[in-house]
């Protein structure tokens, strides 16, 4: 499981529960003015604030997918050290660079 990962896995498991929270995800999103690299910079930054590894990972992904490109990755992330501060901030971009490098 590790390779292909747990939403992956769980997708596949229980298709119709993770299709409503893709829909929903999809309907958000598309609800408003912002494009698709600031909806998952901000994604990305509320993944960092939470602590989440798998979804910061996940953001990471589609922010560079979306367009975006390390440096705007990095700002997003680095926006955060007065809010979550700096051990935070850091353990998220070492998490982001995980996978933008």
């Amino acid at each position: 499981m590790a390779t292909k990962g747990i939403y992956n896995t769980l997708s596949e498991e229980y298709p119709e529960i993770l299709g409503v929270v893709k829909e929903l995800g999809k309907t958000v999103r598309g609800a408003g003015p912002l494009g698709g690299k600031e909806s998952q910079l901000i994604q990305l930054a509320a993944a960092a604030a939470i602590g989440s590894e798998g979804s910061v990972h996940s953001h990471t992904r589609r922010a560079l997918e979306a367009g975006a490109n390390r440096k705007e990755i990095d700002h997003a992330l680095l926006l955060l050290i007065s809010t979550i501060g700096f051990p935070k901030t850091m353990m998220a971009l070492s998490w982001s660079r995980d996978i933008a490098e």
